[in-house]
């Protein structure tokens, strides 16, 4: 059959995709893309204790259990985000079991810093102070994850993701870890009931705050 004639609505859908192909620039690997976010992290992990106050035992912890362990908990936050930037992937999607094991990882990391830098588990905020010093942690953790959270929004959304919940989850996770990275260096706090209600609280709400995010921005 020649072009002529083949039906006229054929040649309509045939002549609108001929003028909407447009060049795509292709996407670099998720962790190429990823390391958009490491200055962003080193800068958060910087600047929250620098705009509070740092802790009082900072020269007894030492660079490598201090800085060290902020900066390896904000890398790990990045890789979590490049996981998240592969799942948003079409025919890359991450398998259950592994998004189980990064979740559980992830969420088990600020515990484990924890358990290398306290010297005891009972240190915690005065009587009668324990509402808002974690509601201070809270909003501190929380407000450092914002701009890498709306960073890592935009790195995904320029993918398609099938499963936006499950990559919004991730990239909330790993920024909330780069929150926290920094919040670590000047909350001294080792008591479980407030690092796990305000520091690990903003964590999830992170995680929350990047599901919303990856609805919002699906295509």
């Amino acid at each position: 059959m020649r072009r002529n004639d083949r039906p006229a609505g054929t040649l309509a859908l045939r002549d609108r995709i001929a003028r909407e192909l447009t060049a795509v620039r292709p996407l670099r690997t998720p962790l190429v893309r990823a390391l958009a976010l490491v200055p962003l992290a080193a800068a958060i992990v910087v600047a929250v204790p620098a705009l509070h106050f740092y802790r009082s035992d900072m020269a007894a912890l030492g660079s490598l259990r201090a800085w060290g362990l902020s900066f390896g908990q904000a890398l790990a936050g990045v890789a979590i985000v490049a996981a998240a930037l592969r799942e948003s992937i079409p025919g890359r999607s991450l398998s259950a079991r592994a998004v189980t094991w990064i979740m559980t990882v992830g969420l088990l990391m600020p515990g484990l810093s924890l358990v290398l830098t306290a010297s005891s588990f009972d240190i915690g905020p005065a009587p009668g102070r324990a509402f808002a010093e974690g509601a201070g942690c809270f909003r501190a953790s929380a407000s450092a994850a914002i701009p890498s959270l709306i960073l890592a929004a935009l790195l995904a959304a320029r993918a398609f993701p099938l499963r936006p919940g499950v990559a919004g989850a991730l990239y909330g996770l790993g920024c909330g870890l780069i929150g926290d990275a920094g919040l670590r260096l000047y909350c001294e706090y080792s008591a479980p009931q407030h690092v796990v209600f305000a520091h690990g609280g903003a964590i999830l709400g992170a995680m929350c705050a990047g599901i919303f995010f990856a609805r919002l921005t699906r295509r």
